[in-house]
């Protein structure tokens, strides 16, 4: 059984068409603010735009975790990538691969273990290893257990142990409306590695 669902939609009409330039000031303002200048907006930004409260929400919360996150740019990054790839969203995990993945060590087999590894692969530190086990905790339960608790306790302060509650339920509902809207990947974004049968 695949680890994910298989939502490939980037040969696939999207179900919401992102917005097209010329945008609207307050939306193009929010959209400047959310590409950190001049660059073309990203698909999931543009179809949010449809509506301009939720793109607000997520300009916001995208201030949270890039601007003023307490956690390592790598256990951030593993989060949003075992999140997404859980739920499928191949669109927000190729960006993630695309953008941040060489800057944070998460290439070849650690790229690919975000999507068809679990936190047993070989390639994973302990500390890695743990992030991949809680959110797939998170994804299967809702919930951990206190045996991981207390072994995550031990790297992560309360206040961490809080934003990466907090990371993995924003990039679920990021993945939700990616699915549902069918937002088609970037051209410049991978898909997710091919699985392997066994």
């Amino acid at each position: 059984m695949p680890l994910h669902p298989q939502n490939n939609r980037s040969d696939v009409k999207p179900r919401i068409a992102p917005l097209l330039p010329p945008y609207e000031p307050p939306i193009a303002d929010v959209l400047t603010k959310l590409m950190g200048g001049d660059r073309e907006p990203l698909k999931l930004f543009r179809t949010v735009a449809r509506n301009p409260v939720l793109l607000g929400l997520l300009a916001d919360s995208g201030r949270l975790v890039f601007r003023k996150s307490s956690l390592p740019a790598l256990h951030r990054e593993l989060i949003i990538q075992r999140a997404t790839a859980r739920c499928g969203a191949e669109y927000e995990w190729g960006v993630h691969a695309a953008i941040f993945g060489e800057q944070v060590g998460l290439t070849g087999d650690r790229l690919r273990a975000t999507v068809s590894g679990d936190h047993a692969s070989t390639c994973w530190s302990p500390e890695e290893a743990m992030l991949i086990e809680f959110v797939d905790a998170l994804h299967e339960r809702a919930a951990i257990d206190d045996d991981l608790w207390q072994r995550m306790s031990r790297h992560w302060s309360e206040a961490q142990m809080l934003e990466l509650a907090m990371l993995a339920g924003l990039y679920h509902a990021i993945s939700f409306v990616i699915n549902v809207a069918g937002v088609a990947r970037e051209d410049y974004a991978p898909a997710f590695p091919q699985q392997r049968s066994t």
